[in-house]
């Protein structure tokens, strides 16, 4: 089972919003470029407006950045949207057999592992900002450009 689309598509919203800043992000404009119905958007947007990081006004069609691009991190978003629940990242099977040594030991065993290994994917994820996803989409659409 992989992480959540949610966390790719809360990055996509974030990284259009501020490309698009002299337009109007709409749930229909953004839906289209993330290829999804504008509901996903909405409930995707409800949950990065929940966590500070977008604006939106009921009535007034848009949205636009809470905070500066720099102070938003792929971890603020990764927690925006849901991903896991603290410690949750990978999940062990509940009910192993306690009568055999390797059922007995297993949750004990792997679940400290567990724990290292979304505790360092978390760090990895707060040292990167959206600001470098957009300069990174920008300088890619540059090179595109000069091949066309």
């Amino acid at each position: 089972m992989s992480i959540s689309s949610r966390f790719a598509v809360g990055i996509h919203i974030l990284a259009l919003i501020e490309i698009n800043k002299g337009g109007v992000s709409t749930s229909e404009f953004l839906a289209g470029s993330v290829n999804t119905n504008p509901a996903v958007i909405r409930k995707i947007m409800g949950m990065l407006k929940n966590a500070g990081l977008v604006n939106v006004r009921p009535g007034i069609a848009g949205a636009e950045l809470a905070k500066d691009l720099s102070d938003i991190t792929l971890l603020d978003v990764y927690k925006a949207v849901n991903v896991v629940q603290e410690k949750e990242l990978f999940s062990v099977h509940e009910n192993p057999n306690p009568q055999c040594p390797v059922g007995r030991n297993i949750q004990n065993t792997i679940g400290p592992l567990f724990e290292i290994a979304q505790s360092a994917l978390e760090k990895a994820l707060g040292n990167v900002a959206i600001e470098d996803v957009v300069k990174d989409i920008i300088e890619k659409e540059k090179l595109n450009n000069k091949c066309d």
